[in-house]
């Protein structure tokens, strides 16, 4: 059991994703960011499983076939694209939805966060793009909104931080909450 690691890691994390919502303009959505992983739904197998190079709820799919931790977390945080799973309309099945722009900016500093956290030295502007292309075609994230974050990662990787976050805080202004980008 390592529950003051875990706790120093989802800590510094969620200080990372914080500092990038409010470069991005979400700022106060990001103060709300992952509070969650501090129930003990979410901590107790954090801890436990707890690797410091990469997710518990790896280690916990592992050795129980599934994440409890995982599911109640993409139940409760919007900035998760498995959180946007519906049925669909004209199929009848479950499939993925538009998310609304504030959201997947937050993911996007979600991801850039966790790359810094669990990429630790090796972390580059490039990193966090190279992760996402890794799980392309293996995720069931809707087309557009899989389209904008890789769009946003494409200029993390090409144009830094500074110039990306200009951008992203000039989008969040035009589309806020809406599914319209």
């Amino acid at each position: 059991m390592h529950a003051i690691k875990h706790f120093k890691t989802i800590t510094r994390h969620r200080h990372k994703v914080i500092a990038n919502c409010f470069r991005a303009g979400i700022g106060w959505q990001g103060l709300r960011h992952d509070l969650s992983k501090y129930t003990p739904t979410e901590f107790i197998p954090g801890a436990k499983y707890y690797l410091g190079t990469r997710s518990p709820n790896e280690a916990e799919r592992e050795a129980q076939g599934y994440s409890a931790a995982w599911l109640h977390h993409k139940g409760r945080n919007r900035h998760h694209f498995e959180y946007w799973v519906d049925v669909q309309l004209d199929t009848k099945k479950y499939g993925p939805v538009k998310m609304p722009y504030n959201y997947l900016i937050e993911m996007f500093c979600d991801r850039v966060a966790a790359s810094k956290i669990y990429g630790g030295k090796k972390y580059d502007d490039a990193y966090a793009l190279n992760y996402f292309l890794k799980g392309k075609g293996k995720r069931a994230m809707h087309p557009e909104t899989a389209a904008e974050l890789e769009r946003l990662l494409v200029m993390l990787s090409e144009q830094g931080e500074e110039k990306t976050f200009a951008e992203i805080k000039r989008c969040v202004k035009k589309y806020g909450k809406s599914r319209q980008y």
